[in-house]
């Protein structure tokens, strides 16, 4: 097919950015003339993050629709497979005679790289390339403290994001009409992204979800007009449809976090209005969902080692438990909990959670089986339709207590109790656990206390349908309380031996040999070469920041530009760590009685609070072109380091039943945990 475009046209590189509203890239490409709008489907490049079933099969259907809206355009959508990204867009500039590149950020640690790369290498062969902001409301580096060092804590962020000199661009509109360029020498590839069994399995999907980015915005209107003002009243129901749905599509770009933001910040304008204080406060509530996400960017581009380690340096030597007995009773949903099962069988049926369910299924995970954090925010990954690497790993950090602010390790809340809060009448448990139906509401969350007639009128046979709670919680309590206990005599004997000199063999976890996951949920890992760079170009704001990977303590103050990043930073470079590793000094159990059963369910859990689960639930995507505001213009900017120093936090905590930000005794009670993780210290190369 052969546009008006030929030579000189514009490659529009498209990945979770899957709109033509309000994408900042597209919005350039047109400007500059003709088009060509390229995928590129590389789930290689992702090492053990490869898409899961479910996510790819949104994926799928989000492609065909932004084909088709593209189409309607001008243009079609081309579509490549390939295990190198930079090496295809290089081949489509080629074939095409493009001159440009436009696209827009991604914030993961391996996006980071590869974008770097890109630029790279298209600015050594003489295109010219610009990246924009299309996912946040603020980008990383743009948010700091008075001292213009990051901030380590969500309420401090989130206050400054609000009180920014700036709001948020407003959004863009879509094109109306593009120009394409010149593809008869570049086809098409097919790309499969199930299999025949995995096609029969996604089949129900269709009928609960629609893909896409003007079914987005369908969803977004429909959820601002409807349960958006009883929010801050219903969000904590597991059992209705209280919150936005939104996650899924924020997370593949199909509606922008600003078009969200500043629709959801009218609303509260005209409720403000109306003296309407539930509406105002439902805003609020959901605003911060939205800077839980924007937190999630930040937190990854600024510690890009969060997906793997945690951000305090103590809990490296937690003792977790290495028993895949828990963890696969845990996915199956058969722990004897009901909450926790009904949760686990919604995920595999669905790929879908309720932020509050996430909390609950995520924090049994860590803090009653005590199994490393790391698991369950893989099978997040797997499992999930939103799978979201920066807000897993956010989510999961709080949820273990390995973040400044996050929630206290020695606290464990009862699924039980948490039962009859989020889930009163028990028709959350009875629609997932079939076998628990005809329970009574005063036994459905805690069927091992019933009277052996009610359990007989039920139908339940406790240890044969249903299993008996895996581990008792005063046990689980004990057991933590134990594991603190190791854990901070290796931390102790660490401290000291690094005032003697002599720190080697204590139980540094960050210098072990990882742990792998269960073998079922193994995937193959496929490390990134080190790369020389060539020689820099010019900067142009829009560019991207990027952190040197660097060993050294100090912020270096570099200009960035198409191909960042300077010889002398090269030399020094790592690569992003892909793999996945537990802590040295974890405790290997025997899976004392853990009842390994046979359904398929699975899922993960984010405690109790908003926080670590409205990062997904109310994620979204956001596109200011950063060239476009003047008054961000600056003519160099402060570059991340990846090994940031060691800080110490003394600060108090708010308390905010909402999660992140909350009040933690526990750090209060232990304040030299308030200490970020020196990742000088680490291998860089995992």
């Amino acid at each position: 097919m052969s546009g008006g475009g030929g030579g000189g046209c514009s490659i529009v590189w498209f990945r979770r950015d899957l709109r033509v509203e309000d994408n900042p890239a597209l919005t350039a490409g047109v400007r500059a003339g003709a088009v060509v709008a390229v995928f590129i489907w590389a789930p290689e490049e992702e090492g053990q993050y490869y898409p899961g079933r479910v996510s790819r099969w949104w994926l799928k259907q989000s492609l065909a629709f932004l084909d088709s809206s593209l189409r309607n355009l001008g243009a079609p959508l081309i579509t490549k497979r390939s295990t190198d990204s930079v090496s295809t867009l290089l081949e489509v500039v080629k074939s095409t005679g493009a001159t440009q590149l436009f696209f827009n950020h991604l914030y993961d640690p391996l996006s980071l790289i590869r974008d770097h790369r890109a630029k790279e290498v298209l600015t050594s062969h003489g295109i010219a390339v610009r990246s924009f902001n299309a996912d946040l409301l603020y980008e990383p580096w743009d948010v700091n403290d008075a001292h213009g060092q990051p901030f380590t804590t969500f309420s401090a962020f989130w206050e400054r994001c609000l009180s920014m000199p700036y709001d948020p661009e407003a959004p863009l509109l879509p094109p109306k009409r593009i120009i394409p360029g010149d593809i008869s020498r570049c086809p098409c590839d097919t790309l499969v992204f199930e299999d025949e069994f995995e096609k029969a399995s996604n089949a129900l999907l269709a009928r609960a979800w629609s893909p896409g980015w003007n079914n987005a915005d369908k969803a977004l209107t429909a959820f601002i007009n409807g349960p958006l003002i009883e929010y801050s009243r219903n969000r904590r129901k597991a059992d209705s449809a209280t919150t936005s749905f939104l996650s899924p599509h924020l997370h593949f770009g199909e509606v922008s976090v600003k078009k969200v933001f500043h629709l959801v910040r009218i609303r509260q304008v005209l409720w403000a209005n109306e003296g309407n204080k539930a509406g105002e406060e439902s805003v609020n509530l959901f605003l911060k969902s939205i800077g839980l996400r924007e937190y999630s960017r930040y937190i990854s581009f600024n510690h890009p080692y969060s997906h793997e380690r945690p951000l305090l340096g103590h809990l490296k030597f937690f003792p977790w438990v290495v028993n895949e007995g828990y963890f696969k009773a845990w996915r199956q949903g058969r722990t004897g909990y009901p909450l926790v099962d009904a949760g686990m069988r919604e995920l595999w049926a669905t790929g879908w959670l309720h932020d509050r369910i996430r909390v609950v299924v995520s924090s049994f995970f860590v803090k009653v089986l005590q199994l490393p954090w790391r698991w369950g925010m893989k099978y997040f990954w797997d499992a999930l339709l939103d799978a979201d690497l920066e807000s897993d790993a956010l989510g999961w950090q709080y949820i273990s207590g390995t973040l400044p602010d996050g929630r206290e390790f020695d606290r464990i809340d009862n699924p039980q109790f948490e039962g009859y809060k989020f889930d009163p009448n028990g028709e959350y448990v009875r629609r997932w656990l079939p076998e628990l139906a005809r329970l009574p509401t005063e036994w459905i969350h805690h069927p091992w206390n019933a009277p052996e007639s009610v359990l007989q009128a039920a139908g339940i046979e406790l240890g044969s349908n249903y299993p008996l709670p895996i581990v008792g919680i005063d046990t689980a309590k004990a057991r933590l309380q134990e594991a603190l206990s190791q854990m901070w005599q290796q931390e102790a004997a660490s401290r000291a031996a690094i005032e003697n000199g002599t720190e080697e063999g204590l139980g540094d976890s960050s210098e072990s040999a990882p742990y792998t996951f269960p073998q079922d949920i193994q995937m193959e890992e496929n490390l990134e070469p080190v790369r020389n760079n060539p020689p820099s170009a010019p900067r142009r704001y829009e560019d991207q920041m990027v952190p040197s990977i660097t060993s050294s303590l100090l912020r270096i103050e570099e200009e960035e530009t198409s191909s960042d990043l300077r010889n002398s930073a090269a030399d020094s470079r790592a690569e992003v760590p892909i793999n996945v590793n537990v802590q040295q000094n974890a405790r290997v159990t025997l899976n004392p009685g853990a009842a390994v059963l046979q359904s398929p369910h699975s899922n993960a859990r984010l405690q109790q609070n908003n926080g670590a689960t409205e990062l997904r639930i109310t994620a979204e995507d956001s596109t200011a072109e950063s060239s476009s505001s003047g008054r961000r213009e600056r003519d160099g900017g402060v570059v991340p380091v990846w090994s940031p120093p060691t800080s110490s936090f003394s600060e108090q905590f708010v308390g905010d039943e909402n999660g992140i930000g909350t009040s933690s005794s526990y750090l209060q009670r232990h304040p030299q945990t308030h200490e970020i993780l020196n990742w000088r210290r680490l291998p860089q190369t995992g």
